[in-house]
């Protein structure tokens, strides 16, 4: 079968890329394919016509492509409990594969472009981003009604969707080094930040929540983005906190609607050939301890007014670059809380995206009127998830009931919750024959009782109350009757837009290179908070990067991006620090534990992971999250963080010199980082 798969795989010599979803019975749920697989498939496939003389469908091809492939893993799951993650084909074709619930991820690459790891990473967050679009839905296979409904017309627009936000990933993580090392950036200016969190507190969550046109909504969140750099970030008292993972994908989201130029191709050569010689940034001396609290003279100002109707001009002018959404529709998204009832994996909110200036955005972050219910469908699934766990193992009677509330306490509970579900008009005719028949089996004294015998009828509960959370939050027909007034939106969009102007004129710097002489280019990142600082690499045709406008600005990308993979590689195998010399550069990586107070702990070894193990990172899987728990265990009296420090020097730079930079710009990232945003 092996044999046979490879030698179909390696009939493709020009296919470079795809990512395919399908259940295990060879069903395309989604595909998505760059244009040269695609003239592939129809080049290798053409040739073949349907009865009629038609050719055969695109999807068609695909599944003729990978059935083989799809259905050996199927049968190996059954057989031996266990399949392949990937294969490399004779002409080096990379296949990664990997089973989230009943659906099966394949990516594929021909080019050479990405390695393993890269398609790996590439599948757990199409995974989390479809999480986070229908929420609890994926843990059943009533995913195959979102991802494949059966209308033609919904069903192409769910599609481009989801190809949509997968091209915006893969943008992102080519020119964004947020997003290639998985934190938030932030834009560090202490007093603009302080301005803006204020005001997003006392002008904008305050008075959107007392407002009687919040159709039942609560604002939880309230951040302002400049491109993907989070400036400000407010949270209600009610809120739960944003996951740094929930962040980055929102991000992704957010770039999806509003894309920054900066996402823009352009080749090193086309660079080279259309611009002048490079030009350095070279910033100005940092302010001294006694004007470090205000703005220099000579500095563009924070607060900066001009005439109102030349302004308005200007905007109007602005506004025509970028296509502005229609910021009265939210998105539904669902995210991680931390509520007082425990922790809920995929909770309902809305997010709106209010555009205040061209890459410049306002995002709320609401709390859905009937988001009680969510937490009771979290509730009984986990509930029901953990029985039907022990009970495929061969745990029976109390064993399998053991650590959860009593049984007959659940009972009682979700005979409740299914009558109030009928009095919200909730159809629950499905649920309450499936827990009917639940009850006879595990109650009843005819019943088998808590026995393997149960194991079909816990998966069809699971089904039901996932669609009752489908029926309540996932529909297309929820977003548009659940969502704060459209005056109100327009308020707030009016109370903001003042506070965009200050943005504007951030010149957003670092003066590294003055007081690191031979420092290329660092990344500091706190992963205890999942956010990061670095100097800026990106290359506009209006301005340079602190490493020039060039080939040289691109070089050294490619290079950081390079040293990034071989950190982790090496972090995967328990290592810490890692240092080498290429060529003319010379780079050092970092990775160690703070208290609160910035005194660093004890050097331990980490554990090593297993070659199949999720990508490190924390936006598909908090690898950091997890670290910092093992760690934890032997500082229960303190909170332990987490920080990595990633440079590059000029060779000649002798290496105690560049171990001195190190240490140094660590504490000097200490302050700024513990600058609050919220």
């Amino acid at each position: 079968m092996m044999e046979t798969i490879c030698n179909r795989a390696n009939q493709h010599p020009k296919e470079m890329k795809c990512l395919l979803v399908a259940t295990e019975s060879a069903e395309v749920l989604f595909y998505w394919t760059d244009t040269e697989f695609e003239l592939n498939i129809q080049e290798q496939y053409g040739g073949s016509q349907e009865e009629g003389g038609r050719l055969p469908a695109f999807e068609d091809s695909i599944n003729t492509l990978f059935a083989p492939i799809i259905i050996s893993c199927s049968s190996m799951v059954d057989r031996l409990g266990d399949s392949y993650t990937s294969f490399i084909t004779e002409n080096n074709h990379i296949y990664v594969l990997h089973q989230f619930e009943e659906c099966l991820y394949i990516a594929v690459n021909g080019d050479g472009e990405e390695s393993e790891e890269d398609l790996k990473r590439k599948i757990y967050v199409m995974n989390k981003l479809t999480k986070i679009l229908f929420g609890m839905v994926t843990l059943s296979p009533l995913l195959r009604k979102e991802l494949r409904p059966q209308d033609t017309a919904q069903r192409n627009r769910i599609w481009k969707k989801l190809r949509s936000l997968l091209e915006t990933y893969s943008r992102l993580r080519e020119h964004d080094q947020s997003f290639l090392v998985e934190a938030v950036e932030r834009l560090i200016h202490p007093t603009l930040c302080e301005q803006c969190i204020e005001f997003l507190e006392r002008k904008l969550v305050q008075q959107i929540n007392s407002s009687v046109e919040r159709a039942g909504e609560e604002v939880l969140h309230a951040f302002i983005l400049v491109h993907t750099k989070l400036l400000a970030f407010y949270s209600s008292r009610n809120a739960s906190t944003l996951a740094s993972s929930d962040l980055l994908a929102l991000i992704v989201m957010l770039q999806d609607i509003c894309p920054s130029s900066f996402l823009d191709d352009t080749t090193p050569e086309e660079l080279e050939s259309t611009s002048a010689p490079d030009v350095f940034y070279t910033p100005e001396p940092s302010p001294t301890d006694q004007d470090s609290g205000r703005l220099s003279s000579d500095s563009p100002p924070v607060f900066q007014f001009v005439d109102p109707d030349i302004q308005m001009a200007e905007d109007s002018l602005q506004m025509l670059k970028v296509p502005a959404p229609d910021p009265m529709t939210p998105s539904r998204v669902f995210l991680e809380a931390t509520l007082k009832e425990g922790f809920f994996p995929m909770m309902p909110h809305s997010m709106y995206c209010l555009p205040l200036w061209p890459s410049i955005t306002l995002v709320l972050l609401t709390k859905v009127p009937n988001s009680h219910v969510a937490v009771s469908v979290c509730g009984y699934l986990e509930v029901i998830t953990k029985l039907e766990k022990r009970l495929s193992e061969g745990l029976q009677g109390a064993a399998a009931s053991r650590g959860q509330p009593p049984i007959h306490e659940l009972r009682n509970k979700l005979d409740r919750f299914i009558r109030f579900l009928a009095s919200m008009d909730i159809q629950t005719s499905h649920l309450q024959n499936v827990w009917t028949e639940f009850k006879n089996k595990a109650f009843s004294r005819s019943g088998p009782g808590l026995t393997r015998a149960l194991v079909p009828s816990c998966r069809s509960l699971r089904i039901q109350l996932c669609a009752v959370f489908r029926q309540c939050f996932v529909a297309e027909c929820v977003g548009g009757s659940q969502r704060l007034a459209p005056t109100l939106q327009e308020r707030a969009l009016c109370m903001v837009q003042f506070l965009s102007l200050r943005c504007i004129y951030f010149n957003h710097s670092f003066t590294y290179l003055e007081e690191f002489p031979g420092l290329v280019h660092f990344i500091y990142v706190d992963r205890s908070t999942g956010q990061m600082i670095a100097p800026s690499l990106h290359m506009t045709d209006h301005a340079a990067s602190e490493l020039g406008k060039g080939p040289l600005a691109y070089f050294i990308k490619n290079k950081v991006r390079d040293f990034v993979a071989t950190t982790r590689r090496y972090l995967q195998k328990g290592y810490t620090t890692v240092t080498l010399r290429d060529g003319d550069y010379y780079f050092c990586y970092f990775l160690w534990f703070e208290n609160e107070t910035g005194y660093k702990l004890e050097v331990i070894d980490i554990p090593s992971l297993p070659d199949d193990s999720a990508p490190i990172g924390m936006l598909a899987y908090n690898y950091y999250s997890k670290l910092l728990r093992f760690y934890s265990k032997n500082y229960h009296s303190e909170v332990v963080k987490c920080f990595e420090l990633l440079t590059v020097h000029l060779g000649v730079i002798p290496t105690e010199y560049i171990l001195q930079h190190c240490s140094q710009l660590a504490r000097k990232m200490w302050e700024p980082s513990r600058i609050p945003l919220l």
